[in-house]
């Protein structure tokens, strides 16, 4: 069995195991198919705009009974990516929701809205976003030498009215006028898979997600074996087309392939 190989899945959300407010067909009883031969479970996702308390609730209310210490968001990967980089104590400019602030704060700083005094800028989405705050971050970097963050680099948000402006795109308008490149925590850069993983105690984690540019692209970085489902926005046919070393491990219809494939 697929599962007897890992001793942890580290989970995307959105297309992987949810689509909005539905779970994907199969998903929940593969999950638990997991849990119950006491494989780890990591929910890793590339938003920063939630809270995982508020992941956890969701996943929860679909029937997956998540834990909030299984809960994995880029934007406690950009925080934690801060200890690195700045004393704790010191202001960190937030450009996204209080949520993000919040992961700056639990961290030991100083959660800040103006490029006063701040040492960084870490960056998530935000709905709300607007150029005054894209300006104060862009004073902090030239003027102030802060350290950047970016918590994703996803240039476009999956949603009902269909692909809208990701938080990658606002950080390319930063980039531009700032001609900074930023750190970055989240798909397809390691460190959000990496403390995920750390958190499972896993030496063998498998990641599992449906695109190519982040999930798979991240797991082929971090030295991870990796499944694509094709539940989401990859296809098959795209992943063969990409360089052998840059391929999945796996490739599924979903979920159901853990407990099923020999």
């Amino acid at each position: 069995m697929l599962l007897d190989r890992y001793d942890a899945l580290l989970l995307d959300l959105d297309g992987t195991v949810y689509r909005g407010r539905e779970a994907v067909p199969g998903a929940v009883e593969a999950v638990a198919a997991a849990r119950a031969r006491g494989t780890a479970i990591r929910f890793v996702t590339n938003n920063a705009s939630r809270s995982p308390e508020t992941v956890a609730e969701h996943l929860t209310e679909l029937g997956f009974t998540a834990a909030l210490d299984e809960v994995s968001t880029s934007a406690q990967a950009g925080a934690a990516m801060l200890l690195d980089l700045v004393p704790q104590g010191e202001h960190v400019l937030v450009l996204g929701t209080d949520a993000l602030a919040e992961q700056v704060r639990l961290r030991g700083y100083r959660p800040t809205r103006d490029a006063e005094h701040a040492r960084a800028v870490v960056q998530g989405l935000s709905q709300d976003l607007g150029w005054r705050e894209l300006a104060e971050a862009c004073v902090a970097i030239r003027q102030g030498g802060a350290h950047w963050i970016a918590c994703n680099v996803d240039a476009t948000l999956p949603t009902e009215r269909g692909l809208l402006p990701g938080n990658g795109s606002l950080v390319a308008a930063l980039r531009t006028a700032t001609g900074v490149e930023p750190l970055v925590a989240g798909k397809p850069a390691t460190p959000l898979l990496e403390q995920a993983a750390k958190s499972a105690g896993a030496q063998r984690p498998l990641v599992v997600g449906d695109r190519l540019d982040t999930d798979i692209a991240g797991a082929v970085n971090a030295g991870m074996d990796s499944l694509l489902v094709l539940t989401g926005v990859s296809t098959r046919a795209e992943a063969d087309e990409l360089p052998e070393d840059r391929r999945p491990t796996y490739v599924a219809a979903d979920l159901s392939v853990l407990h099923r494939l020999p």
